[in-house]
């Protein structure tokens, strides 16, 4: 008596069959995988350019906060300064801001008054625009006091004087028609978010009397 097995194996068909079907799903995981790691970096960017422009603005607030008033008895004295010069770069605001203000010692081992005078420009490098600040003592004078990027991600810098009735965005205290600090300092950034531009803007009032 003869007995036939009946366990057959795959067809060529069915092989092929279950060999697209890998590769389609292999795929779609392989697609769906780096996705979620390109939106993983998108949010990580955002969260980092966020912190970037929060300590940016929240920096050039603190240190009007502690500019020293500049006023007919200390205005001859060219270590104390507060200038903002009104900027183009093709249509978006680039100010200067320069300014005297009052710091806290870094450390042993350096000639520090705590008293210095901070520059910020918007500069352009590789098609971006880039906020760089440069911080120099005013008593102890440092050859090697460089520029250095404070913020990278950035479209535009505007800064707006208060005199008491109206905005402007030029000041300098050297000249008698201002002669003084402004009432009030106000910053505005504007950043590049999801491809479109979006403004941020702080404000900053001296809060010394003098030196």
């Amino acid at each position: 008596m003869c007995v036939t097995s009946s366990n057959k194996g795959f067809t060529l068909l069915e092989i092929l069959i279950a060999v697209v079907l890998l590769g389609i799903l292999s795929a779609a995981l392989y697609g769906s995988y780096f996705t979620v790691l390109r939106a993983r970096e998108t949010v990580f960017e955002g969260m980092e350019a966020r912190r970037e422009l929060g300590s940016t603005l929240d920096r050039i607030r603190r240190e009007f906060a502690a500019a020293p008033s500049i006023n007919v008895n200390n205005r001859d004295d060219k270590r104390l300064r507060f200038i903002v010069e009104d900027r183009d770069n093709f249509g978006k605001p680039a100010s200067t801001l320069e300014l005297t203000t009052l710091v806290s010692a870094a450390g042993a081992g350096r000639k520090e008054s705590g008293v210095s005078a901070v520059r910020y420009r918007l500069v352009e490098k590789d098609k971006r625009y880039i906020l760089m600040k440069r911080e120099q003592d005013v008593f102890f004078e440092s050859p090697d006091a460089k520029e250095y990027p404070q913020m990278e991600r950035i479209s535009s810098f505007l800064v707006e004087c208060y005199d008491g009735s109206k905005w402007v965005k030029s000041w300098d205290t050297a000249q008698a028609l201002n002669g003084a600090l402004p009432k009030m300092l106000r910053i505005t950034v504007q950043v590049e978010e999801n491809g479109k531009p979006a403004e941020f803007s702080v404000l900053s009032r001296s809060m010394v009397t003098g030196l």
